[in-house]
């Protein structure tokens, strides 16, 4: 592990390439061209499933392998929501009696196949990982903890969890695939339980489809109005929205498609949850990366706080934003971006002292890890925030071109 640093700020590393593909691309657009043509990429349409991953999405979508009965892995990560919730909860129920709420908002859990486990860059930035703090190393990991976990499938042990495997309708499919006696190994049952939800999600082409108007815009066959042109510019230019900072919108140096995650961790300052149970407790934090199971990185203080940055594909679909899904509307969730610094009192509380209480569902010593260095964080209450309404307006309708399964 290196030494403890600062957290290094994306735009450094990519502001001059989102200046680049930002001239690039619009000048391509105001000559009628469309834009850079990348490797095609994944298309539409579904490649028949290998006998494990097919195997895995039978378990994907079963609720009986819940201690309830009533939840699967696709109740958080609905296929036709995207592989999220196909709600407007900040969290999500779980547990024996589905009486439980969650302590984070469900993430969708498209466009993971390139994600690697947790590590540090070169320059020291924290990167890759799955969950929202890292904590597991592949989608493998990922898979499994659901089920143990007594917030969301609730299961007492991996032999509850095999013990609901061998009674399940495809069984016989485990045991043909794995052998006649697979599900008397307590370990090796769940190993290849997770590994087929691994591998269903590799070969599915919806977890990864690039079906997007901005995918077609990048090959060529699609164009973008004003408004989505108006909203690509500002979501690149790093002194206005300096989304590509984190979420870069330009196609790989290989031609291959943007994932709009570069799988780093930022600091934000997203108010405190009031509608989340844990939140009752004023003495509790979620510290994200530095705090994370099995406390590897509690001597990062620098830190905590973060979070990982999540793919903005498919976001306008959403109905939760932020780790702790404070925001309900995507409006709402840029206009705190763009506003959090030129006008807090909207955002946080005021403390008896009658000062805005900033940052407040972080503990004061750590609220000077939250990122306030670069655009469009860089600015004072009273200041002009980075984009207007109607620009904002404007970067939600580009948002909009994300969305799979375009149809022209």
């Amino acid at each position: 592990m290196p030494a403890a640093s600062p957290i290094l700020t994306p735009s450094r590393r990519w502001a001059r390439r989102a200046l680049l593909w930002v001239a690039a691309t619009l000048a391509a657009c105001g000559s009628g061209e469309s834009g850079p043509n990348p490797a095609t990429g994944a298309g539409a349409g579904a490649l028949r499933l290998s006998a494990t991953a097919a195997l895995g999405e039978k378990i994907f979508h079963d609720p009986g392998l819940s201690a309830s009965g009533r939840q699967a892995c696709s109740s958080c990560h609905d296929p036709d929501a995207a592989h999220a919730p196909a709600n407007a909860l900040p969290v999500q129920p779980g547990g024996v009696l589905l009486d439980q709420q969650g302590g984070r908002q469900s993430p969708s859990i498209r466009y993971l196949d390139t994600n690697r486990a947790f590590r540090f860059a070169d320059d020291g930035t924290p990167t890759g990982g799955f969950f929202w703090d890292g904590r597991a190393a592949s989608l493998q990991q990922q898979a499994g903890e659901p089920f143990l976990n007594p917030r969301e499938m609730a299961n007492a042990s991996k032999a509850d969890v095999v013990a609901r495997l061998s009674r399940a309708a495809y069984a016989a499919d485990f045991r043909a695939l794995y052998g006649d006696d697979a599900l008397a190994d307590v370990d090796g049952a769940f190993r290849r339980m997770t590994l087929a939800l691994q591998q269903y999600q590799l070969e599915d082409r919806a977890f990864h489809a690039f079906t997007s108007k901005y995918d077609e815009f990048l090959r060529g066959r699609a164009t973008l109005t004003e408004r989505e042109r108006r909203g690509l510019a500002l979501f690149n230019d790093p002194a206005r929205g300096n989304c590509a900072a984190c979420h870069p919108s330009a196609p790989g140096s290989d031609g291959s498609l943007p994932l709009f995650t570069d799988f780093s961790y930022d600091a934000l300052g997203v108010p405190r949850n009031a509608q989340l149970q844990q939140n009752a407790d004023p003495g509790f934090f979620d510290l994200g990366l530095c705090a994370r199971a099995p406390g590897d990185l509690a001597a990062r203080t620098d830190l905590c706080g973060a979070f990982k940055v999540p793919s903005l594909r498919n976001v306008a679909r959403r109905g939760s934003f932020f780790h702790n899904g404070r925001f309900a509307t995507l409006k709402e969730a840029l206009t705190f971006y763009v506003q959090r610094d030129t006008d807090p009192q909207k955002w946080y509380p005021v403390g008896a002292d009658g000062r805005v209480v900033k940052f407040d569902d972080l503990p004061p010593v750590y609220r000077a890890n939250v990122n306030a260095s670069e655009a469009p964080y860089n600015r004072k209450p009273g200041d002009a925030p980075a984009l207007s309404d109607s620009e904002v307006d404007d970067v939600i309708a580009f948002l909009h071109t994300l969305s799979d399964g375009y149809q022209p």
